[in-house]
């Protein structure tokens, strides 16, 4: 994922903020925005058939290249790469002004007028303490607003590299090989809109509140992660997420992995070898295609 390089001026033009599209996962999902040398690729099998599953990371550090050679592995052992959505399109003008329409006012409402008061007070004591005008987030609705907040502060904790989808879709670009995804742009850009109910200060308390536990998380999934220790990963990213925010849990992940499992299983059945890059969460808990994948029978082994 392309990210800002310059945090004082956000919301400077499109081709910053169509970036946006990706970080649907918001802080807690992009808690794995870590180190990789650990390899997180499996290799899923029936009787017939074989593909493979990596857990990308949206948001990467300069040190956390190259990636971990199980990557590369799977990716040169695949005819096909699929990722969650199309990374070329979100990326595009086009889409760009499509997402701002979707995510932000255009008649004259603000967000000091949607939050309750004790809300946007919380909001802009932090915008304040990262030297923040609020006015510049004034006409962002409360899900882009909330995502917005998360980015800014995995930048300025020095994540500032492409993550690994875009890697991969680009060395996909460049070798010609066959891309494709599991949600639409526009499906993607739905889920953003509608997470967190009808109650708009849902997502920006959300945010606020993990972004005070970011630092400390960030070490603990880092810890698990390099261990290839699932459990210990959904005990820290999976467990209290569910817990405290049931509905966007359940909007982010279950539902989009349900929604998964289906073209999945198809893959298992068809000629070609997938590599399936999806957010990393998405791979741990008790609710992870993983998960349901073995419920189903297939063999799962670690790369």
């Amino acid at each position: 994922m392309v990210l800002y390089n310059n945090l004082a001026k956000f919301n400077k033009g499109n081709s910053d903020k169509m970036t946006l599209l990706k970080a649907l996962t918001l802080s807690t999902t992009l808690f794995f925005t870590l180190s990789i040398h650990g390899a997180s690729v499996w290799k899923v099998s029936n009787e017939q058939h074989s593909l493979y599953i990596g857990g990308t990371i949206h948001f990467l550090t300069p040190k956390d290249y190259p990636l971990a050679k199980e990557y590369e592995v799977a990716f040169d052992s695949s005819d096909k790469v699929i990722f969650e959505t199309d990374q070329q399109e979100v990326r595009s003008p086009e889409f760009a002004q499509k997402m701002m329409k979707k995510l932000m006012y255009s008649d004259g409402t603000t967000i000091n007028k949607v939050l309750n008061p004790e809300t946007y007070k919380a909001l802009a004591v932090h915008l304040s303490s990262r030297n923040l005008p609020i006015s510049a987030f004034a006409s962002h609705k409360p899900n882009f607003l909330a995502i917005s907040l998360s980015i800014i502060e995995l930048q300025s904790m020095g994540y500032t590299s492409e993550g690994v989808d875009l890697f991969y879709s680009n060395k996909s670009k460049r070798q010609n090989k066959q891309q494709s995804w599991l949600e639409t742009p526009d499906e993607q850009l739905a889920f953003m809109a509608n997470l967190g109910g009808e109650d708009p200060n849902v997502m920006v308390e959300y945010a606020l509140q993990d972004i005070k536990k970011m630092p400390e998380l960030l070490g603990k999934l880092h810890s698990t992660w390099l261990s290839g220790d699932m459990q210990g990963m959904a005990e820290v990213g999976i467990t209290p997420f569910k817990t405290d925010y049931p509905e966007i849990y359940r909007d982010l992940l279950v539902t989009r992995n349900n929604n998964w499992m289906p073209k999945i299983v198809d893959m298992l059945n068809d000629q070609a070898v997938e590599f399936i890059l999806v957010g990393a969460l998405h791979l741990s808990g008790p609710d992870s295609v993983l998960t349901k994948l073995e419920a189903k029978g297939y063999k799962i082994e670690k790369l």
